[in-house]
């Protein structure tokens, strides 16, 4: 089965059951901000179009300050509360309290958030959204929650230092695939990896953010013709994502996918020279 798309991306948070979830995080949470909260917004999938049924809704609660620590305990009660909620949603929220300066100072990338992570209750610090990639979505393409539109809170994200970063997590995620190879065999990382290696080989060169699904046809059309059929089953295995996380990879598609993790590698490496892109790697 094919992943369902939620139509239209852009309102999906106006759908009912998903809608009652985010009005409930947000309705615990204001209340312990007070005059800190500035506004909450989509980004990730439901941002960027094509998420789907089997998508993580990621989001962004933008603070004046960074959050107190004396407050952490009270957030991570609602965050407890809208886990427990009858919504498969609940459990795949995933986000970051971002103050506002911090988004707006680009050379703050890098610091630790107060996070949650898709499938957890726990509050805990992270860098996870503190990239350039969340800020450009958020900007150019966010849906707003409550607040002001987000472009009154950032200014744009260079093209070139969106590829940088790109580039620097391109290359990071693959050294440390290439030297855990049986990290990738889970029948949920490995399709995700493929997915994601395909879409920050357009970011490099495009200087903008794609969905997974506009990454995969990208790349089904501008990288070599061998990969198509990957491409096309990680797609195909989006949908029910969460039920294959642990299980086995594909053996065949495990060992397809650590070459694709290879030639992505040369591939970034000869965009930079801006060498043809199918070009023997």
């Amino acid at each position: 089965m094919r992943p369902r798309p939620v139509v239209p991306a852009k309102a999906s948070a106006a759908q009912p059951e998903l809608a009652g979830v985010l009005q409930a995080l947000l309705a615990g949470v204001r209340p312990i901000l007070g005059a800190n909260f500035v506004g909450a917004y989509l980004q990730g999938s439901f941002a960027v179009g094509d998420a789907t049924t089997d998508s993580d809704v990621d989001f962004v609660i933008v603070v004046s300050e960074d959050v107190p620590a004396a407050w952490v305990l009270p957030l991570q009660a609602e965050h407890v509360k809208v886990y427990g909620m009858a919504s498969n949603w609940a459990r795949h929220l995933e986000g970051s309290y971002f103050p506002r300066e911090w988004l707006r100072d680009l050379d703050t990338v890098g610091k630790p958030l107060l996070y949650v992570d898709n499938g957890s209750r726990e509050l805990e610090r992270s860098a996870h959204d503190n990239t350039l990639v969340v800020r450009w979505v958020l900007r150019e393409q966010g849906v707003t929650l409550a607040g002001p539109e987000p472009r009154e809170l950032l200014g744009p994200v260079p093209a070139e230092a969106l590829r940088r970063e790109t580039l620097g997590t391109l290359r990071g995620w693959a050294a440390e695939i290439l030297a855990a190879p049986e990290t990738m065999n889970d029948g949920w990382y490995q399709p995700y990896a493929v997915l994601s290696f395909s879409r920050m080989l357009q970011t490099l060169v495009t200087g903008r953010v794609h969905s997974k699904l506009a990454g995969a046809r990208w790349a089904k059309a501008e990288l070599d013709g061998r990969w198509q059929g990957l491409i096309d089953r990680a797609w195909e295995r989006h949908a029910g994502q969460w039920q294959r996380v642990g299980q086995p990879a594909d053996r065949d598609d495990l060992q397809s996918a650590l070459l694709f993790v290879q030639y992505a590698l040369a591939v970034a490496d000869r965009l930079i020279g801006q060498a043809p892109l199918d070009a023997d790697a």
